[in-house]
């Protein structure tokens, strides 16, 4: 599953750099909260019949269902997971022929099962369950649900299914767990003239007169509940070839075009996964499938052979979308065609082990992005990625990549940085640990033993060991995996003679609201050189004394495959940073990471990151440039509020980034790298968001222009005038942007347009949006991302707004999300008196759902610390510069 991105990555300029926020999420809690996830042993399926009839006007289905089952020993009852349905029919009957036995259903609502019991014990053997039931059809993405979207032909209606991590118990009755696997065949009784898409090609068609046609698709391979998938709509398909195998986009009628680079890059990737693991992708076809739409939870899901994709994140509107959009499809077309072998063929046992699937995705859809993309130069974002996971991995509210799930929500919680980008970043240290062929051919022998089963961690780090040529891999893996937190390298001291560096390295841990923790202990392979000289690979444990080749300043965390800070001693801090125009990009910004994190956490002096950021040259990495862009845009975001000092820095951090935007210019150059264009937009958010008067002038004077030449605004700069323009919108410009969004007739552009107007500076205009937000104009799934999105400018605002419409609000969001909505809303947040309501809103609920508001809280003590502790530090340092 990718994750939700859109309003992650809008909010991101409006928050401090190190913010820590919540997973996407939403809706205050519900009896699902508590609900024990594993159910009782004993009967297993192997096999599950489904026959589903929609009735999508009464927002209803009704279903048959026959599951093939195993009774390991006698019972008089058996336990499956169901929600929202009501059974009219349930016997079983034995495998072989004979007489069924009717059971007496009971619905266990709050526990999402069903019992079934019958008058006397059944033997052990293999019996046929048969289910006849009705569900409902949501309006947000869990079970089967619908999305009404504009047409230029009017409003249309399509159903999707989106079952992670515990919503195939919405569509059928079934052992709702990753290691209940079985085969699947889907009937579905649809009208003549939509298209039916599942997980397997069209088995037959039957035409059942008035209107309607039984579709019928083939078995599945053994597979997990949650992989399930059906779509129906008004669709088109266009499809190529990979391998052997029909590669499909399924998109509304009209946007099939818009698809097309992603199918494309679809079947390049296939072809490369196909190499890359050393087994060959097995099902007949892969599609991708585009729905309008939004969710606060993800924005695509692997279902094997039928990827689910919000139109955002995979469809290409030459209109509007944008470099970074082109970037974002084919990351997550990767990501998501990854997981058809970890995940699907190969899958966790159980949500402990949910990293397995997320962050294996994330590290092979980096890994294919920078082979057949190199001109993106996506390797430096792994260093952003890092960033992320250690801002969340060193606060007192982290948990171990691998973790302990025992209710729904904490499985539904499980989705956050750490599993994404810690396991990624984790994933990545321990192949530049044991090496890249190495690693290929244990990853290799891990899908292989067990392809179409369930694996824990361990199974990995077993067939890791086997190729590891001795290297402890099972031993650091635990260390980085089984425990939460950032490891802390200090470099103490280093000396020279004959030509050769002795470095003291010394082992603790980063914390950024706990500087007086008592630190874990790692095993963490590292990598240090002397600047221009080779480097040399070691692994600390506690301390260590490393010989480098060569004489000068000492880099710690070379090339930046390490998960860990490293904190230099003045004297050598000093001298990297003397040569700091020597080192590579990739080293520059882990540099500039590791001494933002370490000045914020008063580790080093606020004033050593602001030198390093001033002293950037004009003709730098765009990469680095964005890195400065984002941190001041951050530290403005601490003033917010203190209108003298923040004028005063403004002025500075404008200074900064102008000439640079200048050298770059409106108008892209002959031959400009994709760096420049992404520096471009960068800059331009940047410098609006600093109050740049020429900027906002240019925005303005570009969007009125556009208004009678379409010309004037290039798609690649629509979508930041827009956002510009709405953040800074005054009531006439507020009005119409409303009023195009009222009138848009592309999905994706209108969600985008409703979104906007959440964002506006002015409290007369937020209150505006939220108002709007509860009305159905902006569309069931675009509501709770208003919300959201005021929260950016007005968090108090809009948490009070949401708190005192929760049962509204409930209904916005999808249940996945539940109990992370609020606290996101709070994050930003400077106010005291917020922590008192986030805390209260966490005692009401259950214990496993509280994990998000701790972080909230943590998050506004640690805003409230930068500006007390810290932002005097930059202000000393303004008044020099």
């Amino acid at each position: 599953m990718r994750k939700m991105l859109v309003a992650a990555i809008t909010l991101a300029l409006a928050l401090p750099a190190g913010t820590v926020l919540a997973a996407p999420a939403a809706a205050p809690a519900t009896a699902a909260a508590e609900t024990p996830t594993q159910l009782p042993r004993g009967v297993m399926p192997t096999h599950y019949a489904v026959s589903i009839v929609p009735h999508v006007d009464k927002l209803t289905f009704d279903g048959h269902v026959v599951i093939d089952v195993t009774v390991a020993t006698p019972t008089s009852r058996i336990t499956l997971n169901a929600l929202g349905m009501t059974f009219s029919s349930a016997t079983l009957a034995p495998a072989a022929g004979g007489k069924a036995l009717p059971a007496k259903a009971t619905v266990d609502a709050a526990n999402q099962t069903a019992r079934f019991t019958f008058a006397k014990p059944v033997t052990a053997g293999k019996y046929r369950l048969t289910l006849d039931y009705t569900g409902k059809i949501g309006t947000q993405a869990n079970g089967l649900f619908a999305i009404n979207y504009p047409t230029a032909n009017g409003q249309r209606r399509a159903l999707f299914t989106q079952f992670e991590n515990s919503d195939a118990r919405r569509f059928i009755p079934s052992w709702d767990e990753p290691a209940y696997k079985a085969t699947f065949d889907l009937t579905v009784t649809a009208p003549k003239g939509e298209m039916a898409v599942s997980n397997m090609p069209i088995a037959s068609t039957a035409d059942l007169g008035h209107g309607l046609a039984r579709v019928k698709f083939e078995t599945t391979p053994k597979m997990s509940t949650y992989l399930l998938f059906f779509g129906l709509g008004d669709f088109e398909r266009t499809t190529t070839e990979s391998d052997g195998t029909q590669i499909g986009v399924v998109a509304q009628k009209g946007k099939a075009a818009q698809a097309g680079f992603v199918l494309d890059s679809a079947k390049t990737i296939l072809h490369d996964y196909n190499d890359y693991f050393g087994i060959r992708y097995p099902l007949p076809k892969l599609d991708n499938i585009a729905a309008p739409g939004s969710s606060q939870f993800f924005s695509a899901m692997e279902n094997w052979g039928a990827i689910f994709t919000f139109e955002y994140a995979m469809l290409l509107d030459p209109a509007y979308s944008t470099q970074g959009d082109r970037m974002n499809v084919f990351n997550t077309a990767a990501h998501e065609m990854a997981h058809q072998w970890f995940g699907d063929l190969v899958t966790m046992r159980w949500w402990d082990d949910l990293w397995l699937n997320e962050g294996f995705a994330s590290w092979m859809a980096e890994r294919e992005t920078e082979k057949v993309h190199p001109e993106w130069n996506t390797v430096l974002e792994t260093v952003r990625v890092r960033e992320g996971a250690m801002g969340r991995d060193a606060i007192a509210t982290t948990h171990p990549i691998v973790q302990k799930i025992a209710t729904v929500e904490e499985a539904s919680q499980a989705f956050d940085t750490i599993t994404y980008a810690k396991g990624e970043a984790v994933i990545r240290m321990l192949e530049a640990y044991v090496g890249d062929a190495a690693w290929r051919q244990g990853v290799h022998d891990y899908l292989a033993a067990h392809a179409y089963g369930n694996t824990v961690s361990d199974d990995l780090w077993h067939a890791m060991d086997k190729v590891a040529g001795g290297k402890p891999i099972t031993q650091v893996a635990h260390d980085f995996t089984l425990q939460p937190g950032v490891p802390l390298i200090n470099v103490t001291a280093a000396t020279c003679r004959d030509n050769r560096s002795t470095v003291s390295l010394t082992q603790g841990e980063f914390s950024r609201d706990q500087p007086h923790k008592t630190p874990l202990r790692w095993h963490v392979p590292v990598i240090a050189q002397v600047v221009g000289q080779p480097a040399t690979s070691t692994l600390i444990d506690g301390s260590a004394s490393v010989t480098l080749a060569g004489c000068g300043p000492v880099l710690v965390n070379a090339g930046q495959s390490g998960y860990y800070r490293t904190l230099y001693a003045p004297t050598l801090r000093a001298s990297l940073a003397k040569d700091f125009t020597r080192l590579a990009p990739i080293d520059q910004l882990g540099l500039l990471g590791d001494s933002w994190a370490e000045g914020m956490a008063g580790l080093e002096p606020v004033s050593d990151f602001l030198d390093l950021a001033h002293a950037v040259p004009a003709d730098a990495s765009p990469e680095l440039w964005s890195r400065v862009a984002g941190s001041l845009v951050g530290l403005d975001a601490y003033y917010r509020g203190d209108k003298p000092r923040q004028t005063r820095f403004r002025a500075y951090a404008v200074k900064q980034l102008r000439p640079e935007f200048d050298r770059i210019g409106w108008v892209p150059k002959p031959n400009e790298s994709t760096s420049a264009t992404l520096l471009r937009t960068q800059l331009i958010g940047a410098l609006a968001q600093l109050g740049d008067a020429r900027m906002l002038a240019d925005v303005r004077q570009r969007f009125a222009a556009a208004k009678t030449n379409p010309k004037a605004l290039p798609a690649a700069l629509r979508q930041s005038v827009y956002m510009i323009v709405a953040e800074h919108a005054d009531t006439k410009a507020w009005d119409e942007l409303h009023a195009q969004a009222k009138a848009e007739k592309t999905p994706m552009i209108k969600d985008r347009l409703y979104r906007l107007l959440g964002i506006a500076d002015d409290q007369a205009l937020a209150e505006r949006a939220l108002a709007l937000a509860l009305t159905d104009e902006p569309g069931a799934t675009n509501s709770a991302g208003m919300i959201s999105a005021v929260a950016w400018h007005f968090p108090d605002l809009a948490w009070n707004f949401a708190m005192a419409h929760r049962e509204q609000v409930a209904k916005l969001v999808d249940s996945s999300a539940s109990s992370q909505f609020y606290p996101r809303l709070a994050s930003a947040s400077f106010d005291p008196s917020m922590i008192d309501k986030v805390k209260a809103y966490a005692a009401s609920l259950p214990a496993s759902a509280r994990r998000p508001a701790e972080t909230a809280i943590a998050n506004i003590e640690y805003r409230m610390m930068i500006r007390k502790d810290r932002l005097p530090a930059v202000d000393a340092w303004l008044a020099k510069h």
